[in-house]
C-alpha cells in the first residue's frame, strides 16, 4: 500500500470516526426527548480498482420498532376515549347524586315521603305543611338542576369535538407538509431523521383524537388511515368540517337533525355523524353526547313523568277534574307524555301550594282546587299522596314496576355502573399504553451503550490520527533523503 493510501484511509476513518461521534452526541442529547428514534450511522468498506481505499460513510439511519408505535398509539387512542368517557360519566355521577348520598335524587324524594308521613301525623301544623312545600322545592330543582347539567356536558361534548375537529386538519396539514420535506431531503441527500421525529410527535397527536395506522408511500412519506378503513392523508390531507352548537337543549340530537356530524371534504361522513372515527377521544365526544347524555336525560325525564302522573290523579285528589296538573306541573301545566322530551328541565311545583307564587300551603291538606279551606284534622289527602309516592307501579316509558325513589335510585345505579365500566376499560388501556410505553423506550436511547460507542469512536479516531502521524514521519524522513 502507497503512503498516499495509507493516509487517505486514515482520514477517512478519523472523518468517519468524528461522523460517528456526532450522531452518538445527538442520541445522547436527546435521550429524554419524546419522539426521538435513535440514530446510528452506515459505513461500509471502500475499495478502488480492488485495493481498499477506507471507510465509505453512509446514510444516517433512525431506529424504530413500527410494530410497537403502531401498536402504542392505538393503546393511546383508547386511553384518550375511556378517560373522556370516565370523566363525563363521573359529573354525570356528582350531579345526579349516588343512592343513599345526601342531596342525590333519590335522597330528595325519600325525605319528601318523610314530610308527607310528618304531615299526615299532623296536618294542622303549618310547619310540617312548610318542610312538606320545601322538600316539593328540592324535589322539583335537583331535577332541574341535573337536567340542565346534562345538557351543558353536551355543549361541553360538542364544542371538544369541535375544536378537535380543527386539530385533526392542523394535524394532518402538518404531516402532509412533513411528507414532502422529508422527500425533498432524501432527494437532495439530507438527513431526514429531524423531520422524521417532527412527523412521529405530529401523528401521536392525531392518535389521540383517532384510532389510525400508518401505510408507507414512496420517497419516505406515509398514508394515514384509521383501522376502519377510513383515509385521513393519502398524498392529500382530507378535510374534515363540523359545525358547533352554542346552546343545546334537551329535545336537539344528530338523529333529529338538530346536531351537526363530521364531514369530509364537504360530505357527511356516515349516519351516525362519526363513521370510522371511532376510538379515540373525537369518538367517546360524539358517544357522550349523542348516547350516554341523552339516555340519562330520558331517565331523568322519566323520574320527572312519574312524579307529576302519580300526583295529578284524581283518585288521590279529587279536587283535580282529569287532564289537571297535580303536585308538579310542567312549567305550570299538566304532563303530556307527547312533549316528555325534557319534562325534568320544566318541572316545578304547582303554584296553587306554593306561597311565592301566591298559593296557599294549606292546599297541600286540603286539594288544589279547594277553594275553602277544609277541616284542620282532615290528613286524608296527605295519606293518598304518601301512598301514590311510595307505590310501585310503570310509566308511559318505563314498564318497571317502581316506587319514585326506586325509579331515582335505578337511574343513579345505572350512571355509577356505566363510570365503572367505562373505569374498567380505562385501567386496561392505561396498562396496555404503558406496557407498550416500555417496550417502546427500550429500543430508544440507551445512554450506557451510547457512552460505550463514544469510547470506541474515541479509540478509532486516536488511532487513525496516529497512523497520520506516523505517514508524517515517514514523509520527513523521505524529505531529509
Amino acid at each position: 500500500m502507497s503512503i498516499s493510501n495509507s493516509l487517505s484511509n486514515a482520514l477517512s476513518g478519523m472523518n468517519a470516526a468524528s461522523r460517528t461521534a456526532e450522531v452518538v452526541s445527538s442520541n445522547l442529547a436527546n435521550s429524554l426527548t419524546e419522539g426521538y428514534g435513535r440514530r446510528t450511522l452506515s459505513l461500509t468498506a471502500a475499495s478502488i480498482g480492488g485495493q481498499g481505499a477506507g471507510v465509505e460513510i453512509g446514510s444516517v439511519i433512525r431506529h424504530v420498532d413500527r410494530g410497537i408505535l403502531s401498536d402504542r398509539r392505538l393503546a393511546e387512542s383508547s386511553l384518550g376515549g375511556y378517560g373522556s368517557l370516565v370523566s363525563t360519566m363521573s359529573q354525570v355521577e356528582d350531579t345526579v347524586g349516588r343512592t343513599g348520598e345526601d342531596g342525590s335524587i333519590s335522597s330528595n324524594i325519600v325525605a319528601l315521603e318523610a314530610s308527607l308521613v310528618d304531615a299526615a301525623s299532623d296536618p294542622s301544623s303549618t310547619i310540617g305543611l312548610s318542610t312538606l312545600g320545601n322538600r316539593l322545592s328540592s324535589v322539583a330543582q335537583s331535577l332541574n338542576d341535573a337536567s340542565s347539567a346534562v345538557q351543558t356536558l353536551r355543549e361541553e361534548a360538542d364544542a371538544s369535538i369541535a375544536d378537535q375537529v380543527d386539530l385533526l386538519n392542523t394535524r394532518l396539514s402538518q404531516v402532509e407538509r412533513l411528507n414532502a420535506d422529508i422527500t425533498y431531503s432524501r432527494n437532495t441527500g439530507g438527513d431526514p431523521s429531524s423531520l422524521l421525529d417532527q412527523r412521529q410527535q405530529v401523528i401521536d397527536d392525531i392518535a389521540e383524537i383517532v384510532p389510525i395506522r400508518e401505510l408507507d408511500r414512496d420517497g419516505g412519506q406515509v398514508a394515514l388511515m384509521t383501522p376502519d378503513g377510513e383515509m385521513l392523508l393519502d398524498g392529500k390531507a382530507k378535510e374534515f368540517g363540523f359545525a358547533q352548537n352554542n346552546t343545546i337543549v334537551a329535545d336537539m340530537t344528530f338523529a333529529g337533525g338538530g346536531l351537526s356530524g363530521i364531514t369530509v371534504d364537504g360530505q357527511p361522513i356516515a349516519s351516525d355523524g362519526v363513521g370510522k372515527l371511532v376510538g379515540g377521544s373525537l369518538g367517546a365526544a360524539f358517544q357522550a353526547r349523542d348516547a350516554e347524555l341523552v339516555t340519562v336525560q330520558d331517565g331523568l325525564d322519566n323520574i320527572a313523568a312519574d312524579l307529576m302522573e302519580r300526583f295529578q290523579d284524581p283518585n288521590v285528589d279529587p279536587t283535580l277534574a282529569i287532564g289537571e296538573a297535580g303536585l308538579f306541573t310542567d312549567a305550570g301545566s299538566a304532563f303530556d307524555i307527547a312533549n316528555s322530551t325534557g319534562l325534568a328541565g320544566r318541572i316545578s311545583v304547582n303554584a296553587a301550594v306554593d306561597p311565592d307564587q301566591g298559593g296557599t300551603l294549606t292546599n297541600l291538606r286540603d286539594g288544589i282546587n279547594a277553594t275553602t279551606s277544609g277541616p284542620s284534622g282532615d290528613a286524608s289527602l296527605l295519606q293518598a299522596l304518601s301512598s301514590a309516592l311510595t307505590t310501585t307501579r310503570s310509566t308511559t316509558s318505563d314498564p318497571v314496576q317502581q316506587s319514585a325513589a326506586g325509579r331515582a335510585s335505578s337511574l343513579e345505579a345505572s350512571v355509577g355502573s356505566q363510570r365503572l365500566e367505562y373505569e374498567s376499560e380505562l385501567s386496561f388501556a392505561t396498562a396496555r399504553w404503558t406496557s407498550l410505553q416500555e417496550a417502546e423506550a427500550a429500543n430508544g436511547v440507551d445512554s450506557d451503550y451510547e457512552m460505550q460507542m463514544l469510547l470506541r469512536v474515541e479509540q478509532a479516531y486516536a488511532a487513525n490520527a496516529r497512523v497520520v502521524q506516523a505517514v508524517e514521519t515517514m514523509m520527513q524522513s523521505l524529505m531529509e533523503l
